[in-house]
C-alpha cells in the first residue's frame, strides 16, 4: 500500500481504504477461484495495482468519461482505475465467466459503484467509449480489430480517444504499422525494477473507424 501512496499522494480517505482492502479481497477470492498467480498475489500492489495505475500517469480521465477494459481477467487495469477515477464509468469485459465472478465480488466488497461487468467477447459489445484500456491480451493488430468502431466521436481529453495499452518488451515490430502510436516508458514514472521494460501505448482510433 505504501507503493500506491508513494506515487499517488493525494488520494481521499475512501480511496485509501479501498486500495487497502484490495489485497485481502483478492487473497480470499484467489484461493477459491485462481485468477492471479501465487507469486503475483504476494506482490499485488506492485505487479497489478501500480502497473494498472501507470495509465493514470499518462492521462487523467475527466469526470463523465467512459472507459472499457477488455480482457480484464481479475479486474486489471479496470478496478484500480475505477477507484482512482470515481466520477468515470468503467465497463469490464471478459470472455471467462469465473474471472468476472471474482471481479464482481471484489467490486461489491469495496463498494465500488462505477463499474459494470459483462461476460462477452468484446466484438459483441455495441457501446462506444472515450478510451479502451487493456493489459497485453493480444498483439496490437488483433486488438485493434476487436475494438473497431467502439470509440466515441466527442473528444474531451488532451490525448485523442483510442486505446491505452499496457505492454512489455520491444514493441517496434508490433507497432510498425501504427504511425500515430505513442509509447510511454513506465520506468519514467516509477523507479521499481519491475517496470524497467514495461510501457503504456496510446493509439488514437477514429470514430467508427
Amino acid at each position: 500500500m505504501e507503493l500506491i501512496l508513494k506515487y499517488f499522494s493525494d488520494l481521499t480517505n475512501d480511496q485509501i481504504s479501498q486500495f487497502k482492502k484490495l489485497e485481502t479481497l483478492y487473497q480470499d477470492w484467489n484461493l477459491k477461484i485462481n485468477v492471479v498467480s501465487r507469486k503475483d498475489i504476494d506482490e499485488l500492489y506492485l505487479r497489478h495495482v501500480l502497473h494498472a495505475l501507470a495509465i493514470a500517469k499518462v492521462l487523467t480521465f475527466k469526470p463523465g468519461s467512459k472507459i472499457m477494459d477488455v480482457g480484464t481477467g481479475g479486474g486489471f487495469p479496470g478496478v484500480p482505475l475505477a477507484i482512482l477515477f470515481p466520477e468515470c464509468s468503467f465497463h469490464l469485459v471478459d470472455s471467462i465467466a469465473k474471472k468476472l465472478k471474482v471481479v464482481n465480488e471484489v467490486v461489491e466488497g469495496l463498494g465500488i459503484t462505477n463499474i459494470k461487468t459483462t461476460h462477452s467477447r468484446v466484438e459483441d459489445i455495441k457501446d462506444t467509449y472515450d478510451f479502451i484500456v487493456s493489459r497485453a491480451v493480444a498483439a496490437m493488430p488483433t486488438f485493434v480489430h476487436w475494438v473497431k468502431g467502439k470509440i466515441t466521436k466527442q473528444q474531451n481529453h488532451e490525448l485523442k480517444n483510442g486505446i491505452l495499452y499496457l505492454k512489455g518488451g520491444d514493441l517496434s515490430e508490433e507497432l510498425q504499422d501504427y504511425k500515430t502510436a505513442t509509447i510511454y516508458n513506465i520506468s519514467d514514472f516509477y523507479t521499481e525494477d519491475f517496470f524497467e521494460t514495461k510501457k503504456v501505448v496510446h493509439l488514437p482510433l477514429k470514430y467508427r473507424g
